[in-house]
């Protein structure tokens, strides 16, 4: 696939979440020859009105299967959750054409992605593993992203033309997700601690303190910026994030060492993700800081405690 022929590139994107999203409609509007995606989601009734709107208005074709989506494909974008990366090579293996690219920017353990690369060049297909080390809101098609993999250099200039923040970081697969997760086990820990540290300060009342003395031992940062960017980040993609911090975990005890903190941190954020499938934030504005956030929490449990105290008492009365 020479660069000279990015004008007529076809792309496919399998995930259709808010990265596969922000990367079609950039894609699309690259004026290359087309973009499809597949998102297993499509069986929802509800999820595929919305996304067909969207994908209309961005002049994304969205395909009723993996198959379709791939198959005329030069280059397909593998961007699931991190506990979709396998089926979705395994999807994307049975379906491309020999040559194809298969760019995989998904979160997942360098023994994972060592996997994946094999399922897809067994059928045929040139595997470049990414590391998205940025958060892709705001940054868009242009957040930073290292390549991994024999295929990677010869992918590089072609990414480039089409307006990625690419870098060659490595030729040997799972190099650059060793990166990218060594780094998430800090930054999502960061998330974690924030949280967690937040949340009980504002029941005990002593935000103000722990934020003024956290300021004054890291003068740099804006805690009360950065604690509701945390906050909303997690409660908007908490799944997705402990996902990712699950395979953190396991590249952590493949390294030889228990991964105590990744664990932890990917048990906090499936709780917030639990809490946001019950409804917990339901309502809650795109603005809210964490204040509004973490006193949803507290009016949770606050009625869940009740709940069980009414139904001991009536325990209690009933025997």
């Amino acid at each position: 696939m020479p660069v000279t022929d990015v004008a007529a590139l076809h792309v496919a994107l399998i995930g259709y979440g808010e990265v596969g999203g922000i990367l079609g409609a950039a894609l699309a509007a690259g004026r290359i020859g087309s973009v499809a995606a597949y998102d297993i989601l499509i069986a929802d009734s509800a999820w595929a009105a919305a996304a067909r709107a969207r994908a209309a208005h961005d002049r994304v074709t969205l395909a009723p299967d993996a198959r379709t989506a791939v198959a005329n494909a030069d280059l397909v974008i593998s961007a699931v959750t991190a506990a979709a990366t396998a089926a979705a090579a395994e999807a994307i293996a049975s379906a491309t054409r020999p040559a194809t690219f298969v760019l995989d920017v998904n979160s997942a353990s360098p023994r994972m992605k060592t996997a994946c690369a094999d399922v897809v060049e067994r059928a045929g297909g040139r595997y470049v593993e990414a590391a998205v080390m940025s958060s892709v809101p705001p940054h868009g098609i242009r957040v930073p992203m290292l390549l991994g993999g024999p295929h990677a250099e010869a992918l590089q200039p072609v990414l480039a033309q089409l307006g990625f923040d690419v870098t060659v970081g490595a030729h040997a697969y799972g190099v650059v997700s060793a990166i990218k997760l060594c780094r998430s086990v800090m930054v999502k820990g960061m998330e974690a601690l924030v949280i967690e540290s937040l949340l009980t300060a504002r029941r005990y009342g002593v935000e103000r303190e722990v934020l003024e003395s956290l300021a004054e031992t890291f003068p740099g940062l804006d805690w009360e910026r950065q604690a509701s960017y945390f906050w909303r980040r997690v409660v908007q993609h908490g799944r997705r994030r402990a996902e990712e911090m699950r395979e953190a975990a396991v590249t952590v005890s493949d390294a030889g060492s228990t991964p105590r903190m990744a664990a932890a941190t990917a048990d906090l954020q499936a709780w917030i993700a639990t809490l946001a499938a019950a409804g917990v934030f339901a309502g809650s504005a795109p603005e809210d800081g964490w204040r509004e956030l973490a006193d949803r929490i507290a009016r949770e449990t606050i009625e869940q405690l009740e709940t069980l105290t009414r139904v001991n008492q009536v325990s209690v009365g009933g025997a």
